[in-house]
């Protein structure tokens, strides 16, 4: 399978994803067969919540189509850098497209670039990176525990990003970066515990050019200490942000629409049409207008973005 190019028929070994609701969709590997917990060869048949779905049904189907269910039905989608960060098995907590959107824009990344990824975790952002650099880039990926970065590395196998990332067990902040990325990178990405301290090691493994930073921190206390250091090692515009969402939910509202052709009448006549006191006062007339409204819980605070440029002079 891949998640470059749009593909029409699903294929065995592909990895679709069953869309219910925006809230409750299952990443699948298309399979005739599975393995149980006793190590049986048994039919892979996939549960969920509007009843069981043999997944072997799925093989030669149209992308979009229509799957009936015992209890309703679901949608099958292509595999996307999208749908996978909102279906992949989390290993770690990961970033969500709000943020990734805005590093991949600050960190202005190009189909040919080469980038260095340190905190690989889940994997969420790497896809995100090998979409973007696809053809002629590469990703160098890390992370300091060794099962993770077997796991990420299988997946970028199977969703055909093999030839453009390589995924290494390594402790970035105590052994720095392999010395064959020395003056090598476009940009970095740091989603470490305390990445002020391994900004020596991006300093030797940016291109002698220049290139760009970035660091995630959910501590501002951490994010205040990566200023610091990149300020010491001569970095410049050095700005941090917090992507917060704000949902707006398009509502009809109807308001009342007044008559004020009285204002230009006399006082005492505009008294004499008021109704009396214990007169029904008559309805005014509504209009419908589309209007906006704020859900009543936002997503809270993720983590902040520092970004940097660094320049050899």
């Amino acid at each position: 399978m891949s998640f470059t190019k749009p593909e029409r028929v699903i294929n065995e070994g592909d990895t679709v994803i069953l869309y219910i609701t925006i809230n409750n969709m299952h990443a699948i590997e298309v399979k005739s067969h599975t393995t149980n917990k006793h190590g049986q060869k048994v039919e892979y048949v996939h549960q969920t919540a509007y009843g069981a779905l043999k997944v072997q049904s799925l093989i030669g189907k149209e992308y979009g189509t229509k799957i009936h269910l015992p209890k309703g039905y679901a949608f099958i989608l292509q595999m996307n850098p999208e749908l996978w960060t909102m279906s992949l098995p989390h290993r770690t907590q990961i970033l969500y497209t709000p943020d990734i959107s805005m590093i991949l824009m600050q960190l202005e990344i190009q189909p040919s670039s080469v980038i260095i990824e340190a905190g690989t975790g889940s994997g969420s952002l790497s896809h995100y990176f090998l979409r973007a650099i696809y053809g002629k880039g590469h990703l160098y990926t890390f992370d300091f525990h060794e099962s993770r970065v077997d796991q990420a590395r299988e997946e970028f196998q199977k969703h055909g990003f093999g030839n453009f990332v390589t995924a290494q067990h390594r402790d970035v902040v105590s052994d720095g970066f392999t010395d064959d990325l020395n003056g090598k990178a476009d940009a970095i990405f740091l989603d470490l515990p305390a990445p002020y301290k391994a900004i020596d090691h991006v300093v030797k493994a940016l291109k002698p050019s220049g290139g760009r930073f970035c660091a995630f921190s959910p501590c501002i206390e951490q994010t205040q200490e990566t200023c610091l250091q990149l300020e010491k090692y001569g970095f410049l515009e050095i700005h941090t942000i917090e992507i917060l969402q704000s949902e707006h939910i398009v509502r009809e509202k109807n308001i009342p629409v007044m008559d004020l052709s009285f204002v230009k009448q006399k006082r005492e006549d505009t008294e004499s049409k008021l109704p009396k006191r214990d007169e029904k006062r008559p309805q005014l007339p509504t209009r419908k207008i589309l209007t906006t409204l704020n859900t009543p819980i936002q997503q809270g605070h993720t983590g902040y973005l520092t970004f940097a440029t660094f320049l050899r002079i």
